[in-house]
């Protein structure tokens, strides 16, 4: 299984795996499933912001996780060819685990890109690098993959 991390300016909570709250906190987890369509991200941002406001998230995170998730959502859906997409929000000891699940027919893997200053998109994993913790891609089987970035909650 390949494991590439990103790690974001800040140093590594839980030993080394930012991605897994400590085992001694009790971590409230949110699923959800989308079906691909133009406003996929839209009901990701919205869904995210929802629960995390009913669990108490501060807004400074919760800012940060919903410009996350948006980007990522929109990745899934521009590049990975997938029906549907898979979404997870894990949540505890003052970090917040971020995930998105495609079906991955893309044969690209995600990657910060160099966008000209002209163009129009291309910069949304860098965004995820700016606002996260760390970031990373896990594949799936038997395709597919996971793109999980981490927020501080502070919490």
């Amino acid at each position: 299984m390949i494991v590439i991390v990103h790690p974001g300016p800040v140093e590594t909570l839980n030993g080394g795996d930012s991605r897994v709250p400590p085992a001694d906190t009790e971590a409230l987890r949110e699923a959800f499933d989308l079906t691909v369509r133009n406003t996929s991200a839209a009901e990701a941002r919205r869904r995210t912001l929802t629960w995390l406001l009913r669990h108490a998230v501060g807004q400074e995170a919760a800012e940060a996780a919903v410009l996350i998730i948006s980007e990522l959502v929109t990745n899934a859906v521009v590049h990975s060819g997938s029906s549907v997409i898979g979404c997870a929000l894990l949540l505890g000891s003052g970090v917040l685990q971020i995930e998105v699940t495609d079906q991955g027919t893309g044969q690209q893997e995600p990657a910060i890109g160099e966008p000209a200053a002209d163009d129009v998109s291309g910069r949304g994993l860098l965004l995820v690098s700016a606002l996260s913790k760390a970031w990373g891609v896990n594949p799936v089987s038997p395709s597919g993959r996971t793109v999980w970035a981490t927020v501080l909650t502070g919490e």
